[in-house]
Formats: structure tokens, sequence, C-alpha cells
């Protein structure tokens, strides 16, 4: 599959720019990792606007822009083991991985599992490991880990993942009660507790318990 020409990736990282991604590695990244992959179906010709869209499983791909600003919030380094709640489409994860040292993510819809790791084969991206399981519980056997990103929205910062999160780490993690008012927090572990910082408004699918209902 060829990528987009070098117009559509020029308008795309200058978009990304303008809603505020700023860090040169994670635009850096972000040019090197090609949307149109994760991107199916009626939808492939719209994978380089700025917009979420539909993928399978009733889930969504993530406009680049909050793709952007949550990696940049991560603060990552290339010695971070990073754990992603919410696969989806896998694009999140793909970039994530050109940036630390190990990513771990969890899905909760099998099918979204074994799409997101044949892609992540094709890309040569072996620092993933793409789980089916239920990401509200987080990954203890993995745990604890440097940075943590939830791609869907709960009404607290989940308490199992909190726990699951290095002193010093970071957590990014959309909050709030419905599918109209969220905030993206940042929530940083120190010695002492928990550090909140409130970063934008942002829209997520719900974060469920258990497994989705496919095959």
């Amino acid at each position: 599959m060829s990528g987009p020409d070098a117009e559509t990736k020029m308008q795309f990282l200058y978009h990304l720019r303008s809603r505020g991604v700023t860090d040169a590695k994670v635009l850096a990244a972000m040019e090197e990792i090609d949307r149109g992959p994760f991107v199916r179906g009626l939808f492939t010709g719209r994978a380089y606007e700025d917009m979420p869209l539909p993928i399978a499983c009733g889930q969504t791909i993530s406009q680049p822009s909050v793709v952007g600003i949550m990696t940049q919030a991560l603060e990552l380094t290339p010695r971070d083991k990073v754990l992603e709640v919410g696969t989806g489409s896998g694009y999140q994860a793909a970039v994530l991985a050109r940036l630390a040292r190990r990513v771990y993510t969890i899905e909760r819809h099998a099918r979204l599992v074994r799409e997101a790791m044949q892609l992540f084969h094709e890309l040569d991206l072996v620092n993933i490991t793409a789980i089916v399981g239920d990401g509200s519980h987080g990954l203890p056997e993995q745990a604890p880990f440097d940075r943590i990103i939830v791609t869907a929205a709960a009404e607290d910062p989940p308490g199992p993942l909190l726990a699951q999160l290095k002193i010093g780490g970071i957590m990014v993690v959309p909050v709030g009660q419905s599918d109209a008012v969220q905030t993206l927090i940042r929530v940083r572990r120190t010695d002492a507790g928990y550090d909140y910082d409130e970063l934008r408004p942002v829209r997520f699918v719900p974060l469920l318990e258990g497994l989705g209902k496919d095959g």
C-alpha cells in the first residue's frame, strides 16, 4: 500500500502543529507511522484528515491531533515501558512504539487485536505486545509501568491503573461522566501521591469492563 503524497503528508504535519503538537520527536514518529493502513473500508480516503473515524466493533480511531497531544503529554523517553488501554486500530500503539522501549496494549475486542497485530507485523514494530483482556484492570503481571495511556473515558482515573504506575510515572486518561463533557487528564505519581493536570476537552468512547462479544 502506497503512503500519502508529499503534499498530503506536509499538510497533515502542519495541521498537527497548528493544533498544539509541537514536540519534534512526536511529530517525527507521526510522520513515520502512516495512518492510512489503520483506516479501513469506506473511510480510507479520509485517513489524513484530522478527525476520528469509525473502525470495527463500534470503536473509533482517534483524530491525529488528539493522538499527538496524548503522546506528547506522556513525555516519553526511549527507556520507557508503556501500557496502553484500548488498542483500537493500533495506530496510537504504533506511534508509541517509535518513542518507547516497550509497549503493552490491551483491548477487549479480539478482532481488533488480531487486525492490529497483523499491521504491527507488517510495519516491523517488534516492541509491541497486544493482548485481549479487560483493560480496566490494567496488566498486573507486567506492572509497574513508566507510562500509561488510556484511550477510553472513565468517570475517574481507574484505581488499578494508578496502582500500576511507577513512582515518577505519568498516566494520560480522558475523564468524564458523559459522552459530551470529558477532560484529558495527566496524572503524575510522586512519593507523596498523585498530581493531576487538566489538559484539554476531548471526546472518547467509554471505558467498559469485561470482554467484547466478538470472535
